[in-house]
Formats: structure tokens, sequence, C-alpha cells
């Protein structure tokens, strides 16, 4: 399974002029922890996220609808491919203690974002998965059982 079909389906990106209030509003609307920051070309140039909101704006005294994202949002980036499976992806985000990782194509375009929830979320349907299969087994008794 690639990461890329773990994601939401509607990626939530703000452009690099756009202002931390304008990335805020989308986190808030989308109801996400993070959002990425492309350029024109939709290449990811940052990550803006709640830890951001918090580290860098909170209690600066700036005026989110007038300071740019761009100056507040994480770079560089530590980026998933299509090509990244999902527990590769999930050892990543706990041993540099991300919740987002954005996934891109081989020219660096955005494509999804992946949140720790959505990994999560999908191990353990496996581990649900798994174990039915494991209890079918058991009580299943057949011939000479």
């Amino acid at each position: 399974m690639s990461v890329l079909e773990l994601c939401d389906k509607d990626v939530a990106s703000v452009r690099v002029e756009a202002s931390a209030a304008d990335a805020i509003r989308l986190m808030l609307d989308r109801h996400v922890g993070a959002v990425g920051v492309v350029d024109s070309e939709g290449l990811v140039a940052g990550i803006f996220t709640e830890r951001d909101v918090l580290l860098k704006l909170a209690l600066t005294g700036r005026n989110p609808e007038t300071t740019p994202v761009l100056e507040l949002m994480t770079t560089p980036v530590e980026l998933a491919t299509i090509d990244t499976r999902p527990g590769e992806a999930l050892a990543t985000m706990l041993e540099r203690h991300f919740r987002h990782l954005p996934v891109v194509d081989s020219t660096g375009k955005l494509l999804g974002m992946l949140s720790i929830r959505n990994l999560l979320e999908q191990r353990i349907d496996d581990l649900s998965h798994e174990l039915d299969s494991l209890e079918q087994y058991v009580t299943n008794d057949g011939p000479g059982g």
C-alpha cells in the first residue's frame, strides 16, 4: 500500500505568499494539524504546523493577518514519496517526533499530507483483521480437531 493512499483525499496547502492567518483558518476549516506551503508550481517550500503556531507566533505579539506564513513555516521539510512504505514513514515520524509528513512526486510537487493518525488507523485495521483471522483459525473445529 502506498502512503499516498492513506492521506486525506484533499491535501491542505497554502501558497508561500499566504498569511499565517490564512494557513491557520485552513487548518481549522479542514480539521488538520498542518498545511503544506507550496510555491507557484506546487512544489513544497515548507510545512506550517500547530507547533509553528505555538512556538513561533502565539506569544510574539505578531499579527497573524500580516505575518507571512513563509516567515513561520518549518523548512527544510522531511518528505515522503509515493515509494515510501507506511512502516518506513511511521519509523521516520516516531524517530523525528513528526506528526505530519508531506508526500511528493519525483519533482517535489505536493500530492498529500500523511499524518501519524492515518498510519496508526491503518495499522489498527491491519491488526484487527489479523486478530479476526487468528480467532477464526483457533475456533474452527474441523475434522479430527
